[in-house]
């Protein structure tokens, strides 16, 4: 089962984010630089004086992560060490859609979201052409992605007591799908 990156200790509330119209950063990531994939990132996006594109290591003084997060249209989301990083649930949280940057990665609830509606996918050696790629895509698509980032936002927030489609009850879900998906070998 894919991993899913949850903050039990301090749980964010989900916010809209600002509108579409007004989210003035093509994309942001911020994150300490590990792994492969984060190592590729910085080396291509680290140092570029590109305000459409902003890759941080930390941010300044003074500023704020969430406000970077309501402000971009996409949200940059490469692993680090993990399986999962936080920043997919970040994103999600904060009405930014996801650029999902990996080769092999199983996303959270792909047995029952189409995470090709609310995410965009880019494979590793496509780190340089994120710029282009994420340009190429129509304003409109973008809104129609935007929008299905905040209905799909319930799925991935952690409610106490448990609420009906919450991260909780897609995790029963998805474990009860696969259940239904094994296939024992040896016995008739």
């Amino acid at each position: 089962m894919s991993e899913i990156n949850v903050p039990f200790n301090n749980i964010p509330s989900v916010s809209r984010g600002k509108s579409p119209y007004e989210r003035s950063i093509l994309a942001f990531f911020s994150g300490k630089i590990r792994g492969l994939i984060r190592i590729k990132l910085f080396q291509h996006w680290g140092n570029k004086e590109d305000n459409d594109i902003q890759v941080h290591p930390h941010l300044p003084k003074g500023q704020n992560y969430t406000e970077f997060v309501s402000q971009s249209k996409y949200c940059l989301c490469p692993s680090g060490f993990e399986v999962a990083s936080s920043r997919l649930t970040d994103a999600i949280y904060g009405g930014c859609v996801p650029v999902i940057i990996k080769d092999q990665y199983v996303l959270p609830y792909s047995d029952v979201l189409d995470w090709s509606q609310f995410s965009v996918q880019v494979p590793v050696d496509k780190i340089p052409d994120l710029k282009r790629i994420l340009l190429e895509i129509p304003f409109q698509k973008y809104i129609e992605m935007q929008k299905r980032v905040l209905e799909v936002q319930q799925h991935f927030r952690l409610n106490l007591p448990a609420k009906k489609f919450d991260v909780f009850h897609m995790i029963l879900h998805s474990v009860w799908l696969r259940r239904l998906n094994v296939q024992l070998t040896g016995f008739s």
